[in-house]
Parts: C-alpha cells; sequence; structure tokens
C-alpha cells in the first residue's frame, strides 16, 4: 500500500472519528431515565456530551433541559421532513443516533447538522421567552416606535441568546484548535445555515388596543416562526445542496463548488462533500443503514415516495387492510363533539 493511499485512509478515518464525536450529543433526546438536568453532576453522567460540552453543561446547567428538548425536536423534525425518502432519519439506541449515515460528508449529514443547530436555538429561545432562564429573557433591545407607526412592546424572542447559546454548544467540536478539515468546514457551515432559517425569518407579530376592537393602538413583538417552516426551509436547501471541495485560498482553507459552473453557495445554503448511497439495500455493516424492505409506498406516484423508487425495481406487495375511522361527527350543545366509528378496506402497499 502506498504511503499516499495510507494518508487518505488515516484522513477519512479522522474524518469519520470528527463527525461522530460532532453529533452524537442529539443522543440526550434518548435519556428518558436522566430527570431534569439540575447540577454539575448530572451533566457528568450525560452520555453522548464531549468534555467542552460537559463544561458547558455545568457553566449553564439550567439551559441543558432546553438543549435536550432541541435534540429530541431536531429528530422529530428529520423524521418528519423524509417520511416520504429511502433515509427516512431512523434512530438507533446507540450512538450517534442516526447511525453512520451522519459520519458520510453526504447531504443527509448536511441537513441533519443544519436541522440540530437551529432546533438547539430554538429551544434555548422559546425557553428565555418563556421564563424558563434567568440567564435571559425577552429581547430588549427591541422597544421604542417602529418607522411604520406601531409601538414595540410584548416579548419579543431573544434569538440572539438562542444563536449563540447552539453556536458554542453545538459548533464547540468543530471549532477546536486545528480543526481545519473539509468535514469540520461542512459541519460549521451547515450549522451556521441552520441556524440562519430562523434569523431570516424572524416575524413581526402584532396586537390592536382600542374601543371595540378598533386599532387605535398596536403593539408588536419579533417572533420566531414555527419550527415546521425552519424544517421547511432547511429541507428546500437540502434539495437544492451544492457538492463542494476544499481548497486553499492564500492561507484559508475554504469550500468551493466541485463543479466550477455552478454559482458560489451562499451563507443560507446547505453543502456536502460526497454523494449519498442510494440507501436501497440494509447494511449491517454501517448502522443506521436500513434499507427499504418493507416500507410503505404509493402507488400511483412518480416522486420518491412511489414504489418504483422507494423499493428500488424490487417491486412490491398488496393487501387489504381494516382502518377504523371517526365520521359523522356532531357537535352537542354544549359543548362537545360525538362521532361514528366507520370501518374500510384500503389497500398497503409495501417494498419487497
Amino acid at each position: 500500500m502506498s504511503e499516499d493511499l495510507v494518508l487518505r485512509c488515516v484522513l477519512m478515518l479522522c474524518c469519520a472519528l470528527l463527525s461522530v464525536s460532532a453529533s452524537n450529543w442529539l443522543y440526550l433526546a434518548k435519556l428518558s431515565s436522566v430527570g431534569s438536568i439540575r447540577d454539575e453532576e448530572t451533566c457528568e453522567r450525560l452520555r453522548g456530551l464531549i468534555q467542552r460540552q460537559v463544561q458547558i453543561c455545568k457553566r449553564s446547567v439550567e439551559v441543558m433541559d432546553a438543549v435536550r428538548r432541541g435534540a429530541q425536536l431536531a429528530i422529530d423534525e428529520c423524521q418528519f421532513q423524509f417520511r416520504n425518502r429511502r433515509w427516512n432519519c431512523s434512530t438507533l439506541e446507540t450512538m450517534p443516533v442516526f447511525g453512520k449515515v451522519v459520519t458520510q460528508g453526504t447531504r443527509e449529514a448536511a441537513f441533519v447538522y443544519a436541522i440540530s443547530a437551529a432546533s438547539v436555538a430554538f429551544a434555548v429561545t422559546r425557553a428565555c421567552s418563556s421564563g424558563e432562564l434567568e440567564k435571559c429573557g425577552c429581547d430588549h433591545n427591541v422597544h421604542g416606535v417602529s418607522p411604520e407607526g406601531f409601538q414595540w412592546s410584548g416579548c419579543s424572542d431573544n434569538i440572539a441568546y438562542g444563536v449563540a447559546f447552539s453556536q458554542s454548544f453545538v459548533d464547540v467540536r468543530e471549532r477546536g484548535k486545528g480543526q481545519s478539515s473539509s468535514r469540520a468546514l461542512m459541519n460549521l457551515h451547515n450549522n451556521e445555515a441552520g441556524r440562519k432559517a430562523i434569523l431570516s425569518h424572524m416575524r413581526v407579530e402584532c396586537k390592536c388596543h382600542g374601543v371595540s376592537g378598533s386599532c387605535e393602538v398596536k403593539t408588536c413583538w419579533k417572533a420566531m416562526p414555527p419550527f415546521r417552516k425552519v424544517g421547511n426551509i432547511i429541507k428546500e436547501k437540502f434539495d437544492g445542496a451544492t457538492e463542494v471541495e476544499q481548497r486553499k485560498v492564500g492561507s484559508t482553507k475554504v469550500l468551493v463548488p466541485r463543479n466550477s459552473q455552478f454559482k458560489p453557495h451562499t451563507d443560507e445554503d446547505l453543502v456536502y462533500l460526497e454523494p449519498s448511497p442510494d440507501f436501497c439495500d440494509h447494511d449491517p455493516r454501517t448502522p443506521g443503514m436500513l434499507g427499504t424492505v418493507g416500507r410503505q409506498c404509493n402507488r400511483t406516484s412518480k416522486a420518491i415516495d412511489g414504489c418504483e423508487l422507494m423499493c428500488c425495481g424490487r417491486g412490491f406487495q398488496t393487501q387489504e387492510v381494516e382502518v377504523v375511522d371517526r365520521c359523522s361527527c356532531k357537535f352537542h350543545w354544549c359543548c362537545y363533539v360525538k362521532c361514528k366509528q366507520c370501518r374500510k378496506m384500503v389497500e398497503i402497499h409495501t417494498c419487497r
């Protein structure tokens, strides 16, 4: 084996180890046996954290319940957005929770990193606004009268605090000294793109005050978009992600499009380093690569959820099952809804 090949293998192993360590914190969502994270001793027992994340946990222990909610939010949103794709964000009871899929520099890994960074920023910001945390509250920098003439009031979401905490906690592994590999740059870029999906879509919510509901006075505040919208935005970025490679510009290592004919990616776009596998077959050597055998598919669809694509050309089987639905619902005064139960036979198609 040549020295060049050995060096490439070592670099690939280092990148894999980096990415595994960087995403293991999502295992917080699996720690149902751990109650509320309220003391420094609990931080030491949390699986999935690297030492610098443990130190952050000890300094900001009151924030960690929000971080754990963020981990669950990321997993739930990933599974919703990918529910009709061959890889559907199935989780394992081991680390990393998505298996080795996230250790490869694919667009799926790009999505996982973006949605995870966004979810921590979202969950911590929501905890600030709800008064759960002593370290932060509403964003008091938003005050006075706006150029549009309404009064800033209410509780504006303190997104600056949530983003800053996400950067310090989620990015800590990649921001370590000497971490300038292409995979570290990819992770950092996608983490920031995930947070920008919130920052770029902050909205103004208002309430009118006046006689009989008139809007003589209008007070407004800044609010985050619903996390489902954030997930939709990041999924759109996944669909249009750019394949990149590392180049040295002066003394700085940067990521540039692999195809020079493509326009440069923006800070809000997702980037990836290598093509995705087809996810068709179960690979016992690759945890998380479950294949599509037994997955439900849509017989009439030509998209990725259709049986032809979902089943990778292996064909599908059809069976009739009985489904019980609520029907003939009526509102009764006052105040409940009463429904009947209707049974019907439906066809279910599953991949061979």
